[in-house]
């Protein structure tokens, strides 16, 4: 059995109570949103179908029985006239009234429905995207969200449409013949049909989903900037198209193996309903023209109507199905909306003041690790402390800054400030405090001076954003921009944006830290991507910015430690040394000796690293 099918059949299937209160609550946000929306949208469709019946069965009947019959010409020619002027009517005033009013409603809707997945995706803990079960189910909510809403609302609409064309035309065609309505009937027996073409569908959709995400990753290797060095120097476009003919094969396997059923049963289902029309319309002609037991005018209704019958009674099968669909994507909307964070945002707590950080005997674990990334920390960091955390990849040290930022919980321990809980602040007040740049940092598609500032711009801020560049390093090159600091970075939306370097990128980032006075000031890898002048010059410039702030730094390169009050020495996620620069070497243990490798480094490229504070 391939994976993906037993993960179809593991999955539960949603009992008829749990797809109607799927749906209901879908119609519930939109009528939060819009309570007009849905009763004047319904109200319409229900208008629609009766001004349909009106115009295209009942009067088209009169007029030709009447006229047979040898009812006055004039009352005929009127009736024409009605009939001409309600489809005018419906044409170019009724049926134009959705594209006109409702799609401010819409837009309305859509925009509340992405504000709530975006407010959302902002509260749920880091952990979450880490999770991949958790992250697919986001995925898909923020994919079909806004469409699959808006789906429900059609597919209601539909619903009553088709019940109201159904009940009228039904009861014009029993009151001029009742056997007629057997004919409409019969297609219901091919509605199982159906509803096994439309499970196939739903399942070759499953199997081609995790394909089409694949498809969608080599196209997007092949065109975005990120990935054009790489895509330009080595062999990975053999590699990507490799990859992509291989997942061309698979989507042809899975459309060889549901291709010919879904083709016979989608043949099969329509074919049926074609020929119990054609029974039905063969009958009406037989007792019009053999037998004259029919006026011309029902039998018109009949050739018009009986596939409309047929048609609506699959229909009314078919909706039920589809509102079972819909429920599967609403399943990962409502579990992502309604999911409750272990992390809970606190509005009711105290605002933070500068105080004294205390890790006491944490230690944490990534969910589904096998061992803990941080073991028994203990350590303070005082008011206007500088601080660096050195040590080999992996040895804790962004997992114990994420823990500092109350991005994660410990798993063992307590983590304070000013001999309070730092859960205990209000959450918004507590990630002000600090100004954060990490190592793996992002440039937004916006304007230099949003992403220096990471807010919207008010007055005087374009001083502030040019001081903090001169001070970071990058107001050279951004001054050289046509737009300067307006100018927006990546040329995602914008053909005239301007794509830094990695080096200049950093610079940009750098400059947040001198946009505010936060208390405490986080840095990871600072300098990963500046050459060591501007190392240099960035490092004198922080220092002097962080005078009166608590500075805490990650560096793989030591010669910035020097600077630090107090350097701890991290490994396997243990604390192993700690101490100030100059106590650490006189120690001679690990810190030293990483320190005199690194400074032999600097001495053969022909560079000088000084080993006193």
């Amino acid at each position: 059995m391939k994976k993906n099918d037993k993960k179809d059949k593991d999955k539960p299937s949603l009992g008829v109570r749990r797809v109607l209160s799927d749906n209901l609550y879908v119609l519930g946000i939109i009528q939060r949103v819009a309570p007009s929306y849905l009763p004047t949208y319904f109200l319409w469709s229900v208008g629609n179908a009766l001004l349909d019946f009106f115009t295209n069965v009942w009067l088209l009947r009169e007029i030709v029985n009447r006229y047979q019959s040898g009812y006055p010409v004039h009352e005929v020619l009127w009736m024409m006239l009605l009939l001409i002027a309600l489809n005018l009517l419906w044409y170019f005033v009724i049926d134009s009234l959705p594209t006109i009013v409702y799609p401010k409603y819409r837009q309305k809707i859509v925009e509340r429905i992405e504000k709530e997945l975006f407010k959302k995706a902002s509260l749920v803990e880091l952990e979450c995207y880490e999770n991949p079960e958790f992250y697919d189910k986001y995925v898909k909510a923020l994919d079909g969200a806004n469409s699959k809403c808006m789906e429900v609302v059609y597919t209601v609409d539909n619903l009553i449409w088709t019940a109201v064309s159904l009940s009228s035309t039904s009861m014009m065609l029993f009151f001029i013949d009742p056997w007629l309505i057997l004919f409409g009937l019969l297609p219901l027996l091919f509605s199982i049909v159906k509803n096994g073409f439309n499970k196939l569908t739903k399942k070759k959709s499953d199997e081609s989903r995790n394909i089409e995400r694949r498809e969608a990753y080599i196209q997007r290797a092949f065109y975005l900037n990120e990935y054009a060095k790489e895509m330009r120097l080595c062999g990975i476009p053999r590699l990507m198209l490799k990859k992509h003919k291989d997942a061309e094969s698979e989507f042809k396997a899975i459309c060889k193996k549901y291709g010919l059923k879904m083709a016979l049963l989608y043949l099969f289902s329509n074919s049926s309903s074609a020929i119990t029309s054609f029974a039905a319309m063969l009958y009406a002609a037989f007792r019009t023209l053999v037998t004259r037991s029919m006026l011309l005018g029902d039998c018109l209704v009949v050739f018009n109507s009986i596939e409309l019958v047929a048609w609506n009674l699959t229909q009314v099968a078919g909706v039920f199905t589809r509102f079972r669909e819909l429920a599967m994507y609403i399943e990962d909307y409502r579990y992502f909306i309604e999911y409750s964070p272990k992390l809970k945002k606190n509005t009711d707590g105290p605002s933070v003041t500068p105080g004294e950080l205390v890790l006491s005997k944490v230690s944490f674990k990534y969910t589904g690790a096998d061992k803990n990334s941080l073991n028994d920390i203990s350590l303070s960091i005082k008011p206007g402390e500088k601080i660096a955390l050195v040590g080999h990849n992996g040895s804790g040290k962004t997992t114990l800054v994420k823990l500092l930022l109350h991005l994660y919980e410990p798993s063992d321990g307590s983590i304070t400030l000013s001999g309070r809980s730092i859960a205990e602040y209000n959450s918004d007040s507590y990630r002000d405090a600090f100004t954060v740049v990490f190592q793996d940092f992002k440039m937004f598609s916006m304007s230099v001076a949003e992403n220096v500032l990471l807010r919207p711009l008010c007055d005087g801020d374009d001083e502030k954003v040019t001081e903090a560049l001169k001070k970071s390093g990058a107001y050279e090159k951004i001054a050289s921009l046509d737009k300067g600091i307006h100018t927006t970075l990546t040329r995602e939306f914008d053909d005239e944006g301007a794509v830094l370097s990695g080096g200049e990128a950093q610079k940009v980032s750098l400059a947040r830290i001198f946009t505010n006075d936060s208390p405490f000031v986080i840095l990871d890898e600072p300098s990963s991507d500046l050459d060591p002048i501007a190392e240099y010059k960035m490092f004198e410039n922080m220092m002097e910015a962080c005078r009166n702030r608590t500075l805490i730094f990650i560096s793989h390169r030591l010669s910035s430690a020097v600077l630090a009050d107090r350097v701890f020495l991290m490994e396997n996620g243990h604390i192993i040394e700690s101490g100030s620069h100059r106590e650490l070497m006189d120690k001679k243990g690990k810190y030293a000796e990483m320190f005199s490798m690194q400074a032999e480094n600097y001495a053969d490229c022909g560079e000088e690293v000084s080993t006193d504070v």
